[in-house]
């Protein structure tokens, strides 16, 4: 992990972003305050994405179990 004071840190923002993105990135400050820089992690997926369950039913199963549900 590289540490930079924060003068440093803002005077070389762009490059400390780049930095962040493969290690973490110490930055500290005059009155002992120490603060880590890290690039968040993006997933490409969304947290909706969910994988199909096949459960071998057609629509009138479906449409018959509504029904029974909204007849509790």
């Amino acid at each position: 992990m590289k540490s930079y004071t924060y003068s440093q840190a803002r005077q070389n923002l762009a490059h400390l972003l780049d930095l962040a993105k493969t290690e973490d990135v110490e930055i500290r400050r005059r009155d002992g305050s120490v603060f880590i820089l890290r690039a968040r992690q993006q997933s490409d997926r969304s947290p909706l994405d969910v994988p199909a369950v096949d459960a071998d039913i057609d629509m009138d199963d479906i449409l018959d179990a509504v029904r029974e549900s909204r007849e509790r």
